[in-house]
């Protein structure tokens, strides 16, 4: 209990340093003025570490979040049921080798003989650790998309920079041509 309490002093401890940091203000040519907060990202993502979905609410992207514990639900519900599958074959087994149950007697797995037995503990032991990899990887999604999203979020996109398909009519044999302008106004 004093670790998990240490543990969650120090991050609460980090977590209100790194909102010490100063903000960057920018002021563009025609005066319009954008904030850009450099540990915005970092914030996202360590807030998603400690609860996923938490960065994705700092974001104000709410719709994902549901998308986020569904994919954690479904690693999570995976692997207990694998797990408790493997159980069930393993301790059949055991129970065979020991001579305290025999083949018949159990009402799911007496028809199975002990190949089958030990297939069916490989077999569910595989898509357990394959459950907790995959719930592994939506978390780390998790925290990467809190990340990104962070980043793009801060990104400019005004009519400084862009690029835009174009019709234009040629002025030599008036056929109408089309092409992509990049425009990049300093």
């Amino acid at each position: 209990m004093k670790k998990i309490l240490t543990i969650l002093f120090f991050s609460l401890f980090l977590s209100f340093n790194a909102t010490a940091q100063e903000e960057i203000s920018l002021v563009a040519k025609d005066s319009i003025s954008t904030t850009i907060n450099p540990l915005s990202p970092a914030k996202a993502a360590f807030y998603s570490a400690v609860l996923p979905g938490l960065g994705q609410a700092y974001n104000k992207k709410y719709w994902k979040i549901p998308l986020v514990y569904a994919g954690l639900g479904a690693g999570i519900y995976f692997y207990t049921w694998n797990n408790k599958k493997y159980h069930e074959f393993r301790d059949e087994y055991k129970k065979r080798l020991d001579g305290t149950s025999a083949m018949g007697v159990h009402p799911i797995y007496g028809g199975i003989d002990n190949d089958g037995l030990i297939r069916g503990q490989k077999f569910h032991q595989r898509n357990r650790d394959l459950s907790a990899l995959i719930t592994a990887g939506i978390y780390l999604l998790n925290i990467i998309d809190a990340n990104v999203d962070a980043h793009l979020l801060q990104f400019n996109v005004n009519d400084n920079l862009s690029i835009r398909p174009e019709l234009y009519q040629n002025e030599i044999d008036y056929k109408f041509k089309s092409g992509i302008r990049l425009t990049y106004i300093f």
